[in-house]
C-alpha cells in the first residue's frame, strides 16, 4: 500500500495559489479508485508561510488557511534523511514517528516549493515525488536560463537580458518579471531604460534579478499543457482572457480572481487559432519538455501574433490546478491525471547517491590537516 502525501503552501508569493491547487488534489485523490480500494493512504501536508509543516485533514475548505494553519493543524518536521521524511516530532510521552510517506504530490507555487529546493529535500529523505527532478525544477523557475536553453535549440524567443547588469534591447517599451517566480506577480510594463532600472531596484519582487525583454502589445498568451505519463501527451491549446480590457499584461487577478485558481479564470478553449499554428505550438512543447528534462504535468505557455509570429514565453512546471481544465479534447478525468502523476512517481524514484570512490585512499595519504594549511 502506497502512502501519499500532497504537499502544499510554502513561504512564496504564490503561497494561496498553492493551498487552492493542493486541496483540489487532496480531495480529489481521496476520492479516486485506488484510494477508494485500499490501495493507497492519504495524507495532506500544509507548508505554512513561516516554512513550518503540519498535517491538515484533507477535506478541509480554503477559508480555513487565510490566517496560517487551521484548528487541529498537527505540527510535522521534514527531515532530509533516508527512513525519515516526515515525521511527527517527539512529545513528552511519545516518540518521534514517520508518516511514511512514500510518494508526495507536489502543488506547491513558486518559491521553494517549485525550484528545486523542496525537490533536493526530498531525494535526500528517499521520497519520490510528482513533477520535475531537482535540477529541472531550479532550470523551469530562471526565466533567463529557460529561455537561453530554448533560444540555444533554435526555438522562437524574444530577445531577453538580465538587469542588473546586461544593456536592454531597443527604446522601449519593455516587460519586466522576476528571474525567478511566476503568476505574474512583480510583473510591469515600463517605456523605457530609466524606469526599468529603478523598478528593479525597488521592487521585493524582483531582489534576485530580473528579466526584460520588448514589449509588444499585438502579442497575445497561448497555453498547453503536455504530460509525461503513461505516454506523452499534449491538452487542448487556450487563450486566456483578461478581466479588464485595460491592462497590459495577463495579471495576477485575472488569473485567479474568480476563486477557484485557473480553473475560474476567462479563456478560449480551445482557442480559436490556425491549424498550422496549433500544430507548430504542440510540436514545440514536447520539444521543450523533453529537451528541459521535465515530468509530470508541465504547462507551457507562448506568445503569438495575428501575423503568425510564435514565441516561447516561459514553462509553468507545477502549474495551478495542474492545468485540469486544459484536458478537454480528449477528455481526461482530474483523477486519472493525479492517478498517472503518482504512478509516474512511483516508478521514477528519487534521486539515488553512489559513493563508488570514495574508499578511504585519499584519507589515509593525506596527513595532518594543519600541514595542509602552512
Amino acid at each position: 500500500m502506497a502512502t501519499l502525501g500532497v504537499i502544499f503552501g510554502g513561504p512564496s508569493p504564490e503561497h494561496d495559489i498553492s493551498v487552492l491547487t493542493g486541496l483540489q488534489v487532496a480531495a480529489a485523490l481521496s476520492s479516486s479508485a485506488q484510494l477508494a480500494a485500499g490501495g493507497s493512504e492519504l495524507h495532506a501536508l500544509y507548508w505554512a508561510k513561516t516554512g513550518r509543516f503540519f498535517e491538515v485533514p484533507a477535506t478541509a475548505e480554503a477559508l480555513a488557511f487565510v490566517d496560517g494553519p487551521p484548528l487541529g493543524a498537527a505540527p510535522l518536521a521534514l527531515v532530509a534523511e533516508p527512513g525519515r521524511g516526515f515525521v511527527v516530532p517527539a512529545g513528552r510521552l511519545t516518540r518521534e514517528r514517520s508518516l511514511g510517506v512514500d510518494v508526495a504530490v507536489v502543488c506547491c507555487h513558486g518559491g521553494p516549493g517549485e525550484d528545486g529546493r523542496l525537490q533536493g529535500a526530498l531525494d535526500l529523505a528517499g521520497i519520490a515525488y510528482t513533477g520535475p527532478s531537482a535540477a529541472a525544477s531550479s532550470l523551469g523557475m530562471d526565466k533567463l536560463a529557460f529561455g537561453s536553453l530554448a533560444s540555444a535549440a533554435g526555438m522562437p524567443v524574444l530577445p531577453r537580458v538580465l538587469l542588473p547588469g546586461q544593456t536592454l534591447p531597443g527604446p522601449g517599451p519593455f516587460i519586466v518579471k522576476p528571474r525567478f517566480g511566476g503568476s505574474s506577480i512583480g510583473i510591469e510594463v515600463v517605456e523605457d531604460a530609466e524606469t526599468a532600472a529603478q523598478l528593479v531596484a525597488a521592487s521585493t519582487h524582483l531582489a534576485a534579478g530580473a528579466v526584460v525583454e520588448p514589449y509588444r502589445r499585438d502579442l497575445y498568451d497561448l497555453n498547453v499543457a503536455v504530460r509525461t505519463w503513461p505516454q506523452v501527451a499534449v491538452s487542448a491549446i487556450e487563450r486566456p482572457l483578461r478581466r479588464h480590457a485595460s491592462g497590459e499584461i495577463l495579471s495576477y487577478a485575472d488569473k485567479y480572481a474568480g476563486g477557484e485558481g485557473m480553473i475560474s479564470a476567462p479563456r478560449e478553449l480551445p482557442a480559436k487559432i490556425p491549424d498550422d499554428l496549433a500544430t507548430r505550438i504542440r510540436a514545440i512543447a514536447v520539444d521543450l519538455v523533453a529537451l528541459a528534462g521535465l515530468r509530470g504535468i508541465v504547462r507551457v505557455d507562448f506568445l503569438a501574433s495575428d501575423a503568425g509570429e510564435l514565441y516561447v514565453n516561459e514553462v509553468n512546471t507545477i502549474p495551478g490546478s495542474m492545468a485540469k481544465y486544459l484536458w478537454v479534447d480528449p477528455a481526461v478525468a482530474f483523477t486519472t491525471l493525479l492517478d498517472d502523476l503518482v504512478a509516474e512517481a512511483a516508478a521514477r524514484p528519487p534521486a539515488s547517491f553512489v559513493t563508488t570512490g570514495a574508499d578511504g585512499t585519499a584519507l589515509r595519504a593525506a596527513g595532518s590537516i594543519g600541514s595542509k594549511l602552512a
